[in-house]
């Protein structure tokens, strides 16, 4: 159980370099393509971390995923659907509660929520339903809110969705999602 929370919380920053790269990549579009079909076309040829690791909007979770041990995890088999929050929705977090999370004594803490980033499989947002509750690698869920093109993971939206990696998907939001206590 704990390999498998592991594998959700590395597949969060992975999925976020997904994103970046994907838009990057072998990109010969003009600027006013969308992202999702940018991310469509792109060959998904890296693992959920190596794509966060080269989405800079991501550094925060790539710092978070690296300080809870989980980006082997990541880097597996999968698949995966990661919603990797940008580095705005970490600043949004108060600063003491993150620091806190980063530190040595709030590891176990942190890969609570990392891996409430997490959910096994790979789901597109076109396999995400208004009202689906979604079981994430964390134990606990999320739920899906559908309006129209918006697409919500509990309070977060998704602001990238489908950028997809070798080992799963990755929804780029822009919250950090807290799992309820227990």
């Amino acid at each position: 159980m704990r390999s498998s929370r592991l594998a959700v919380l590395a597949a969060v920053p992975l999925l976020a370099l997904g994103v970046a790269a994907c838009g990057d990549d072998n990109d010969t579009s003009s600027t006013s393509t969308p992202a999702t079909t940018q991310a469509a076309a792109a060959p998904a040829a890296k693992d959920i971390v190596a794509l966060a690791q080269g989405t800079p909007d991501l550094s925060t979770l790539v710092k978070a995923v690296t300080a809870a041990d989980l980006v082997p995890t990541l880097q597996g088999a999968g698949p995966f659907t990661v919603f990797a929050p940008t580095n705005a929705a970490f600043e949004a977090v108060p600063k003491d509660t993150l620091d806190a999370l980063l530190a040595p004594e709030g590891k176990e803490d942190l890969t609570k929520v990392l891996t409430y980033h997490v959910v096994p499989g790979k789901l597109t947002s076109a396999d995400l339903k208004d009202g689906d509750e979604l079981k994430t690698v964390e134990g606990q869920t999320l739920k899906v809110t559908v309006d129209g093109s918006t697409v919500k993971v509990n309070d977060a939206t998704v602001v990238m969705p489908d950028v997809d990696a070798a080992n799963g998907v990755v929804h780029v939001i822009d919250g950090v999602l807290i799992p309820p206590s227990s």
